[in-house]
């Protein structure tokens, strides 16, 4: 059989994301597929004005639900602190995303960086359990160069190529969101299979399904 391709958007601020990223590493290490890792800025970045707007009882569905599914999926959860996205509340209590964003440009570069280097997906598996999986002041010491180690690569390189090719990298984005966008659907985590999306982490499984229907096989040892 062919060997097959998937490509996922993926956002660092995105606790689906976070909790869909084990089993894309999963998928990958276990099958004759590569994950293409293409990261997109959240929509807290890329629409401003979402959660302004959004159903007032979202948010505390959201909580409940991110709670209950990283609960049945055996993974450590807890809001970031720091919030990738820096917010704050308007005079309506609803949430603001601020005009200073100290994290998520640079983390979503690095993603980018990482990708180019064949590790996207492995660095996203690594520095989201960072993010999201209760370590206070993630971006502080050592947090992050580790995990870019565990994931076989050097963040301090990493982080001169961002430096010295900001805009390049920027480039890139863009395109990932504008391929986000034209296979059909605007959330995180979309996987794009053949023209297919599957959009979400509950929809994994049904993402192996079709995969096993055009021929996904185990990699042989």
């Amino acid at each position: 059989m062919a060997h097959l391709d998937i490509d996922v958007f993926w956002s660092f601020r995105s606790p689906w994301s976070y909790l869909a990223t084990p089993r894309l590493r999963a998928l990958q290490e276990d099958y004759d597929v590569t994950v293409n890792f293409r990261a997109v800025y959240p929509i807290a970045i890329r629409t401003p004005d979402f959660f302004a707007t959004v159903n007032p009882m979202w948010p505390g569905y959201l909580m409940k639900d991110v709670h209950r599914c990283a609960e049945f999926l055996g993974l450590p959860f807890k809001w970031p602190s720091p919030d990738p996205v820096q917010q704050y509340r308007g005079d309506d209590g609803r949430a603001r995303t601020a005009p200073e964003q100290p994290y998520i440009y640079e983390l979503t570069r690095l993603g980018i960086v990482a990708a180019e280097m064949q590790r996207g997906i492995e660095f996203a598996d690594e520095v989201s359990r960072v993010i999201w999986g209760g370590t206070q002041n993630w971006h502080e010491g050592g947090h992050l160069a580790e995990a870019a180690s565990r994931a076989g690569l050097d963040l301090a390189a990493m982080k001169t190529i961002v430096a010295e090719e900001a805009d390049r990298l920027e480039a890139v984005i863009s395109a990932n969101q504008a391929a986000h966008t034209e296979a059909g659907h605007w959330g995180v985590p979309t996987v794009a299979f053949q023209g297919e999306p599957f959009f979400g982490q509950d929809r994994l499984d049904v993402l192996k399904w079709r995969l096993q229907q055009h021929g996904l096989e185990p990699r042989k040892a």
